[in-house]
């Protein structure tokens, strides 16, 4: 039987549009080693991973009539220099080239009649390093099938592990009268899918937003904040065009375990407090009224282990953020309270629930805050925020060590900013990706959360 996309990754298919392009992305940067790093040696990596990441040689043909979901077959022109390529920079390149850069990477949507992934070697960068700049169809990504391609390029050691060679031979791609049998043979054990895909077919958009809508049922019954709208705010605007800005944070991991040990809560805790007076400040550099009420909501997707250890379940809390608050100690209990509340009250997403909502899998945190944020109402929060907790050793790429790692978070209908977070090797390190329009001083907002961490900071005693 043809290896047919799941009803959800369809719909970010069908869903996406020349202002929302849904891939999701990663900025990670290297010390070049002694032994060099070039575009040649990132072509021989990521071809001799492939084997671990098999989806990133399909692609997805559409079943004519639309009779079922379109299926993944091999790319049989499959050419990995297509989809690895390479950039620079005017050296000494800097920091903030690097970011433009990423931003019009982004801005591009992805070539859907190839497999959809591309990957850029930057190089140019200032103090001898270089960038791999990612971007993945969120309908790739399952962290199962198909983790992301930085996920196994990726090793603990300097000295990369062997990786047994593999011949991959594309297998024939199916006619499309093969596609019409295999869509009617499925038909006739599941027949209430042919209706399905006949409103797919006609109502494109709608039907999958309300497919996506259903799917969500068990994922909103679990979120108490969700009975009521979010309020208004800047950042839900129409998106209309596909143009993004990117910044960054840097702050250090062991900073918000001194605030946890100080003020109680989590180190998640932390992160959303600094977060909050980040946004407190930019919308008060903005001239916009903030009062003592003021809040904004945040959907923040986390994993919960169960009781024997292992990822079980996943917890997707709409939070709200006290960006009226001024002292930041009462901003951190506030929003240390909503979480624990989100907890205690036994309220999590069943592992079943999220693999229909997202395919879930604990490597694609980040892909899945941006699938569930992109099914999501705009009325229902308004950020998406996704902090995935990353290793605390140096990994190499060809023997080149990263020594950062940023997130690059699509952008949902009528949002004009998502966060992603990810701490790694003692670092944690803020990507946000906003709409080039609506947030002209995104780069202003990234300072201002290194700013709220230290006002945090200052609040613990020696």
């Amino acid at each position: 039987m043809p290896d047919r996309l799941s009803a959800l990754d369809a719909s970010y298919l069908y869903l996406e549009d020349a202002s929302t392009p849904m891939h999701v992305g990663s900025v990670a940067v290297f010390r070049r080693p002694k032994a060099g790093f070039d575009y040649d040696r990132l072509v021989d990596l990521v071809e001799q991973r492939l084997s671990l990441a098999p989806r990133y040689r399909r692609k997805v043909v559409h079943v004519p009539g639309r009779l079922a979901r379109p299926v993944w077959v091999d790319d049989q022109d499959f050419d990995v220099t297509y989809h690895v390529r390479r950039s620079a920079l005017p050296t000494p390149g800097t920091d903030q080239q690097l970011h433009d850069l990423v931003g019009r990477l982004m801005s591009r949507p992805l070539d859907n009649t190839r497999p959809l992934w591309e990957a850029y070697l930057v190089e140019g960068l200032a103090r001898n390093r270089i960038a791999v700049v990612t971007k993945t169809h969120q309908a790739m990504v399952d962290g199962v099938g198909a983790p992301d391609i930085t996920q196994v390029m990726l090793d603990v050691s300097a000295s990369p592990r062997r990786q047994v060679e593999n011949l991959w031979m594309p297998q024939p791609e199916p006619s499309g009268l093969q596609l019409v049998v295999d869509a009617v043979a499925e038909a006739v054990q599941r027949p209430g899918e042919v209706v399905e895909n006949a409103r797919s077919a006609a109502l494109d958009t709608v039907a999958t937003v309300r497919k996506a809508t259903d799917a969500l049922g068990g994922l909103l019954s679990a979120v108490r904040t969700a009975a009521t709208p979010a309020p208004g705010s800047p950042l839900n605007v129409r998106i209309s065009s596909p143009q993004r800005r990117f910044a960054v944070a840097r702050t250090r991991l062991d900073e918000f375990r001194a605030i946890r040990r100080a003020h109680g809560g989590t180190v998640n805790d932390g992160v959303l407090a600094a977060l909050t007076g980040a946004l407190r400040a930019w919308l008060l550099s903005r001239g916009e009224v903030v009062s003592a009420s003021t809040t904004m909501r945040a959907m923040t997707p986390m994993s919960v282990r169960s009781a024997d250890g292992k990822p079980g379940e996943v917890s997707a809390y709409l939070v709200d953020l006290p960006v009226g608050e001024p002292n930041p100690v009462v901003r951190l209990h506030h929003v240390s309270h909503a979480t624990r509340a989100h907890q205690e009250s036994a309220q999590k997403v069943a592992a079943q629930t999220l693999v229909r909502v997202s395919g879930f899998a604990p490597p694609t945190l980040h892909a899945l805050g941006a699938r569930a944020a992109s099914s999501f109402s705009k009325r229902l929060f308004n950020v998406v925020v996704t902090n995935v907790p990353g290793p605390q050793v140096p990994l190499y790429a060809s023997g080149a060590r990263m020594t950062e790692m940023f997130p690059v978070v699509p952008l949902a209908r009528s949002q004009a900013l998502a966060i992603g977070v990810t701490s790694y090797d003692g670092g944690v390190y803020f990507g946000l990706n906003a709409d080039r329009d609506a947030m002209p001083d995104v780069d202003v907002l990234a300072g201002m959360v290194e700013e709220s961490v230290e006002e945090l900071m200052g609040t613990v005693s020696g």
